[in-house]
């Protein structure tokens, strides 16, 4: 029975009812949930204080299980960069624990990879990846009636495949306009590529710190969530003008929700974002990568080399030959 260990490195919980979900679902698709003791700690937005942090993140690393699952982002591992226990995180990883989380948590993953090449998950964390209200569920907030959805299955597929070690890739459809940009090219875009990357505002953020993994021939994947197109594009500048995305093999965008256009925009949008990035780069930048603040999430080894493929209109992340 595969062994999770619950804890929160970030942001409180403040949602006890997709808690106690997510741990119950968990256990139902027959997975052993530890719970760490200060999962549910709260001081200001954080999951207790840093000190606190700081001890949970260290028992996930000592708790021996097969997967170390982020309770949800937020923020707080900024904070924490310069005293993570590198050196158990990167011992647990060797030995099999699987540390998954994404946003906030690409922190951490980035700057464990740059200290020590330890390879970690992007993924769901508990709250939005198995908390999740479905229609038996009664919904606070909604007036009690039902809410539809619950945990998504591709998600939980990909989860399970990681966990078992099945995994050994990932695919998906590419719009038009990538087939157009690529003009033609097909087949290997990247082999034996160091695949990294994660929150784009947590990436840019660590450019220029101790914590900055210097990847070059790599595959960068990137998201986020709640920032409007000029700010994403500011961002991608940032890491433009370093040099950052012109050292990479291929530039592959993810999800970018809960954004609100204006009438002052006139037509600026992702789309522009994404056009005028091709616009300044040699390397081809794919899109719709199936992972962000999104339900339909696949699981990215962040720190192992993998190859990319695109045939047809599908693009395909290997990586079992790594096993």
């Amino acid at each position: 029975m595969p062994h999770i260990y619950i804890y929160s490195p970030s942001g409180a919980v403040r949602d006890r009812a997709a808690f106690k979900r997510g741990v119950k679902r968990l256990q139902a698709l027959g997975h052993e949930v530890e719970i760490d003791p200060a999962a549910l700690a709260s001081h200001q937005r954080f999951a207790g204080d840093d000190a606190t942090r700081l001890a949970a993140i260290g028992r996930a690393a000592t708790s021996g299980a097969d997967v170390a699952l982020v309770t949800r982002g937020g923020y707080g591992l900024t904070r924490l960069l310069p005293d993570l226990p590198y050196r158990q995180l990167a011992r647990a990883a060797g030995k099999g624990t699987r540390f998954v989380g994404l946003s906030d948590f690409t922190a951490l993953q980035l700057a464990l990879l740059a200290k020590t090449g330890a390879v970690t998950w992007a993924g769901p964390a508990l709250l939005e990846g198995f908390g999740a209200a479905d229609a038996t569920d009664a919904a606070e907030g909604h007036g009690g009636k039902p809410v539809a959805g619950g945990p998504d299955e591709i998600t939980l597929a990909c989860f399970e495949d990681m966990v078992s070690g099945a995994g050994e890739g990932t695919g998906w459809r590419l719009p038009a306009a990538d087939l157009a940009a690529l003009n033609g090219r097909t087949g290997s875009l990247a082999h034996d590529a160091l695949l990294w990357g994660g929150n784009l505002a947590m990436v840019a953020s660590l450019l220029g710190t101790p914590w900055w993994p210097e990847v070059k021939g790599g595959v960068l994947f990137l998201e986020d969530v709640g920032e409007h197109p000029y700010r994403i594009e500011r961002m991608l500048a940032q890491l433009l003008h370093a040099g950052v995305l012109a050292r990479q093999k291929v530039i592959v965008l993810g999800q970018f929700t809960e954004y609100r256009l204006s009438p002052h925009d006139r037509g600026y949008s992702m789309r522009k974002v994404v056009d005028w990035l091709r616009g300044q780069l040699k390397v081809p930048v794919l899109t719709a990568l199936p992972f962000g603040h999104v339900p339909t999430k696949v699981l990215l080894p962040v720190g192992l080399k993998i190859d990319l493929l695109v045939e047809d209109r599908d693009a395909l992340l290997l990586w079992g030959h790594q096993h």
